[in-house]
């Protein structure tokens, strides 16, 4: 079992290859590849490295598959007995990857 934890816009996630993913809006168009500089933890079998912060020998590309919404969600302020209400609505800007190979890089 090939895995790494990454951190995209400050989350971490637990990725393998060939997943794909919905994560915070990143400035990359549809189609591109882009790679994630930020791997904190590789594990390939019983192998394991762990960054200090980061590990820097292993290099992860992803392609970003579409940029999206997500749900819309409701924010409703009610104060009670002075008809006062006030609705809002927000909708996450989303990025939809998929993780490609893990290779590593020869320093």
């Amino acid at each position: 079992m090939k895995y790494a934890v990454i951190r995209i816009n400050g989350h971490q996630y637990r990725v393998e290859e060939g997943q794909e993913m919905v994560v915070d809006r990143l400035e990359a168009k549809e189609g591109q590849e882009i790679e994630i500089p930020e791997v904190l933890l590789v594990v390939d079998g019983e192998k394991l490295e762990i960054g200090q912060p980061l590990v820097s020998k292993t290099k992860i590309m992803a392609k970003v598959l579409e940029n999206l919404k997500g749900e819309k969600i409701r924010i409703v302020h009610f104060r009670a007995k002075s008809r006062y209400r006030k609705t809002r609505g927000f909708r996450a800007l989303l990025t939809k990857i998929k993780i490609g190979a893990f290779t590593s890089v020869k320093k």
